[in-house]
């Protein structure tokens, strides 16, 4: 009988460890000016908003099997908090748009050396085709990736590397 049970209570784990590898959970985060997307500088940014990329990414994650949770703050503390207690959370990976913080923030890039997790960075533009101040990316260093330049679909392309990543 004991064995009967430790029999299923292993089934039982292997099914939800099999389920959990297929149902990812990640973190997207958008930091200050990213709720303007769609009004704001269309000319460098085009016409998709936020909403429309978080709705994207849904579907796109709903169909590997992953899911995600999307959030966007002006304000940098907020950003550093959701960073750090992402693990704590459930999140296996974090796709990141620092926007302009990219280039000032030492507090993101503790937060995600700290937080341990696969991060992908992600920008609509390209920074290092504009301003000189732009070409700089402070987090750079301790994320595994970045994306960069192909407007809204960098978000997709972020997320879909970080899934492989995570997948193999």
């Amino acid at each position: 009988m004991a064995t009967r049970r430790a029999a299923k209570q292993r089934s039982r784990s292997a099914t939800t460890r099999s389920a959990g590898s297929r149902s990812l959970k990640i973190l997207v985060l958008s930091g200050p000016n990213l709720d303007r997307l769609g009004r704001r500088e269309p000319e460098i940014y085009g016409s998709t908003t936020l909403a429309q990329i978080h709705e994207r990414l849904a579907s796109e994650a709903t169909a590997r099997g992953a899911r995600v949770e999307c959030r966007q703050s002006n304000h940098e503390g907020d950003l550093v908090t959701w960073i750090g207690t992402a693990g704590d959370d459930g999140f296996a990976g974090i796709v990141i748009n620092p926007g302009a913080l990219t280039h000032t923030s030492y507090a993101l890039y503790d937060a995600i050396k700290g937080v341990g997790l696969p991060t992908v960075e992600v920008h609509i533009s390209k920074p290092d085709a504009r301003e000189p101040f732009r070409r700089r990316s402070r987090v750079a260093p301790v994320v595994f990736g970045r994306v960069a330049g192909f407007g809204p679909s960098s978000y997709s392309l972020a997320l879909s590397g970080l899934l492989d990543r995570l997948e193999a």
